[in-house]
């Protein structure tokens, strides 16, 4: 099978699960905002946000240091591959104990803290559910190492489908917002049991162990795990800070205004993700074959699709933000619309790094990403200090928008010296595709005002895809026959 079957495989895969995925993950934001009162709601996804960022020293970048090296050993040194799970494991429970430990014991602590005394059932949780998502974490990763994207994505869609069920039956049944948070905990557990289990089968008992670890190889796996966690923490402060911070300054229903829009903007970037997360490793394997002008044009390639796909997706969303909150949430979410039309230019920006840093970390480049993570990370946790008091949920979308647009730049510019990328080839692609991006928009803002039911919001929504579709084939921007190919 040539590369590009191969690739396109893993990516129908992995597209394939997280579209399962993102269904269960909309019906269930859909139908929890429904449920749950907008307070409720709010301190529901409070606490998800505060354990993330605890998450980061669960996890410590161990398990996608690990990955790293699985990929890079499977295929050089497979008896290597029993000892990189052992160590890789070794180190994530006691990393796991000791926070779990913590979370339970400063539970009330927190909560006071951020001057909200009905979060603390919540973060009650939060040791089990922090020990069941870092170790979900691991599974995961693991397979993305081990370039087995197939099961990596049906375990994820399995993971979405099982909370689903769970946190609306939980919630139906009369447990509320901590039952749903028990639904989350519970289909971690399932999956993590299922994912550990085909790794020990497939890969652990199967595969003939060397004697002993290479030497080197456990201390290496530590310390590239360091920047991984420079990195993670950076991205907590990016991507959740901003709804504690929001938690802080305003009140629960801010925060729901702001994690609703936040999730609409993660419905729509399924494709980019997992573009991202399947194309990752590739990039490593193929510098480390010595075939990095090919890498390159495989980079260049996904990110002109990518941009193909979400510029218009940014402007769409913008478009249509009041209808789709109001039909989908209900009248008391509108509140929400500005937050989701400045965070549509977020969408754009994300479909750039799904790309873009997972690849650098295979590459080996996840030192120059903590640094830029950090300092971006930095910077957005001050503007929101700044912005939120200032002018409400919106600023926290606007700080969010800002900082990620230099950490973005920042991200193409490392592997652009990685890859060198021919920059005249992608500046022609991007205007290109604006041109495309403003054509469809027009039809769309002169019929949005139509968009009263679901039925006729779909059909304005139909109506930019297909000007969309038409013109990029037209221009040039969708070759037919290479994705006939490929198919």
């Amino acid at each position: 099978m040539s590369l590009a079957s191969s690739l396109g495989s893993r990516f129908r895969a992995e597209l394939g699960g997280r579209i399962v995925a993102v269904v269960s993950s909309g019906l269930l934001m859909v139908l929890l905002a429904r449920m749950l009162e907008p307070e409720e709601y709010g301190l529901l996804f409070l606490s998800i946000s505060v354990f993330s960022a605890v998450g980061v020293l669960s996890k410590l970048g161990i398990a996608k240091s690990g990955a790293r090296y699985a990929a890079e050993y499977k295929e050089r040194d497979p008896g290597q591959l029993p000892h990189i799970f052992r160590a890789v494991l070794s180190y994530n429970l006691v990393t796991v104990a000791v926070v779990v430990v913590a979370m339970v014991a400063g539970h009330r602590f927190i909560a006071t803290l951020l001057d909200e005394p009905d979060l603390a059932p919540f973060l009650l949780l939060g040791g089990a559910y922090l020990a069941f998502e870092a170790l979900s974490a691991f599974v995961r990763l693991t397979l993305q190492g081990l370039e087995e994207i197939r099961v990596s994505a049906t375990l994820y869609a399995l993971d979405r489908g099982l909370r689903l069920a769970f946190a609306v039956g939980l919630v139906a049944v009369g447990f509320g917002g901590v039952g749903a948070l028990a639904g989350y905990i519970l289909s971690f557990a399932l999956v993590t049991t299922i994912g550990l289990g085909w790794i020990y089968r497939r890969y652990y008992r199967s595969t003939d162990a060397a004697d002993e670890i290479e030497d080197g190889l456990r201390r290496r796996i530590g310390e590239y795990a360091v920047p991984l966690t420079a990195t993670n923490t950076a991205n907590v402060l990016d991507k959740e800070i901003d709804t504690v911070l929001i938690g802080f300054f305003l009140s629960p229903v801010a925060v729901s205004y702001y994690v609703v829009s936040k999730q609409v903007i993660d419905f729509v970037e399924t494709p980019a993700a997992a573009l991202g997360f399947t194309l990752s490793p590739t990039f490593g394997a193929r510098k480390s074959d010595g075939d990095v002008a090919e890498a390159a044009r495989l980079y260049e390639t996904a990110l002109v699709h990518s941009l193909l796909l979400y510029v218009p997706i940014a402007a769409g969303v913008a478009l249509v933000a009041e209808p789709a909150l109001e039909l989908l949430f209900g009248s008391e979410y509108l509140g929400a619309v500005p937050v989701l039309q400045v965070l549509s230019l977020y969408a754009a920006l994300r479909s750039v790094t799904k790309l873009t840093s997972n690849g650098l970390d295979f590459l080996g480049r996840a030192r120059e990403r903590a640094i830029v993570k950090g300092a971006t990370a930095l910077a957005n946790v001050g503007l929101n200090v700044l912005l939120i008091p200032a002018i409400g949920v919106v600023g926290a979308a606007v700080a969010t928008v800002i900082t990620y647009s230099l950490y973005t730049l920042a991200n193409v510019f490392i592997i652009h010296r990685e890859f060198d990328l021919r920059v005249g080839f992608l500046l022609r692609r991007v205007a290109a595709i604006v041109g495309v991006t403003v054509a469809m928009a027009i039809p769309v803002y002169l019929t949005v005002d139509f968009a009263e039911s679901v039925l006729s919001l779909a059909l304005v929504i139909a109506l930019g895809v297909a000007v969309w579709s038409l013109l990029s084939v037209a221009v040039g921007l969708i070759d037919t026959e290479t994705i006939s190919a490929v198919s």
